[in-house]
């Protein structure tokens, strides 16, 4: 897992330079997969995109994700009051602890948040507690194939893989990379 700040400063191909997320406003998927590619020699093979409301439908079918958080975060831009400690988030929570850049170093503590935040999802998601009850699993299941987008070639066996694969991942543990 590679993750980007969405303003680094790339060159999008037929585009100039800009931002990362401008390839995606220019081209969609495809533009902003080529310039990634381009950007980090890496080559990508699956796609996977999820709006606000999906993501927020995704957490709240499993009954929102435990994070720990070391200090109080307020950012009412994205409608976030946490206190310290461990708590579960429900999705509107989620969404905005993942998306929050009210920090010392904005994006890349938004990098470290989703990262932690993606790590505990894919772990309850792929708990026996979420699979093996029909009241989370369907609901989940549900919210997965009407909510994210896959590339022309995937399906949503491929991405049901890939968060088996990451249900481990968390922001320090060495698996992942930040760019």
């Amino acid at each position: 897992l590679i993750s980007l700040p969405r303003d680094s400063y790339v060159p999008i191909p037929g585009r100039g330079s800009n931002k990362l997320n401008a390839a995606f406003a220019f081209g969609g998927p495809k533009l902003l997969v080529r310039t990634v590619e381009q950007a980090t020699g890496v080559r990508i093979d699956h796609y996977a995109e999820i709006g606000f409301a999906g993501f927020v439908g995704v957490v709240d079918a499993v009954g929102g994700v435990e994070i720990c958080v070391k200090e109080r975060m307020r950012d009412p831009k994205a409608g976030l009051d946490l206190s310290p400690g461990c708590q579960t988030l429900d999705g509107g929570q989620a969404l905005g602890f993942v998306r929050t850049r009210a920090s010392a170093r904005a994006d890349l503590d938004r990098i470290e948040r989703q990262r932690q935040f993606f790590g505990a999802l894919m772990k309850k998601a792929a708990s026996p507690g979420t699979l093996l009850n029909p009241a989370r699993g369907v609901p989940l299941a549900l919210n997965a194939t009407s909510n994210f987008t896959v590339d022309e070639d995937d399906h949503l066996y491929d991405l049901a893989r890939m968060m088996w694969a990451m249900k481990g991942v968390s922001g320090g543990d060495g698996v992942t990379t930040s760019v």
